[in-house]
């Protein structure tokens, strides 16, 4: 059964896709306010945030569709699942939530670039990745334990 340790990978991993996204935000959000030189390494803090969200991603679909026993009871009976907040959470809201958060933070890392000035890649890069933090914050189950045992 691998659904343990995808999960645990997932569990873990998803602090440093927390860390790194807060980062990328937290430092665009200074380069836009002090009007900061856009530099190789916001870029590359961007970069480090999508394929860290990218991993999560590739783990949570496999979780999802072939190895969490949540998703396959609420598939075998989506109206149930839908009438229980936990199971609809890990089947709808908590899928949803992710992939927005996925495609905010690669339109952060993207965007900037198609900016001339460093003002504009610092204010692209504070907006996306701040929505895709706002999402991922909203998406945690943080009614489950959040440093699962091993």
């Amino acid at each position: 059964n691998m659904y343990p340790t995808f999960l645990a990978i997932h569990n873990i991993f998803r602090w440093l896709a927390l860390i790194l996204l807060a980062l990328a935000f937290l430092r665009a959000l200074a380069g836009w306010l002090q009007k900061s030189a856009w530099t190789a390494s916001d870029r590359k803090l961007g970069t480090f945030s999508g394929i860290a969200m990218d991993v999560q991603l590739l783990v949570g679909l496999l979780l999802y569709f072939a190895f969490s026993p949540i998703t396959t009871m609420a598939f075998s009976n989506m109206a149930g699942a839908m009438s229980s907040s936990d199971l609809r959470f890990f089947v709808v809201e908590h899928l949803l939530l992710m992939v927005l958060a996925v495609v905010f933070t690669h339109l952060g890392s993207i965007l900037p670039r198609k900016a001339s000035q460093d003002l504009q890649k610092h204010k692209r890069a504070a907006l996306w990745f701040g929505l895709a933090l706002l999402m991922v914050l909203a998406g945690i189950p943080w009614f489950r334990p959040l440093f699962p045992a091993l």
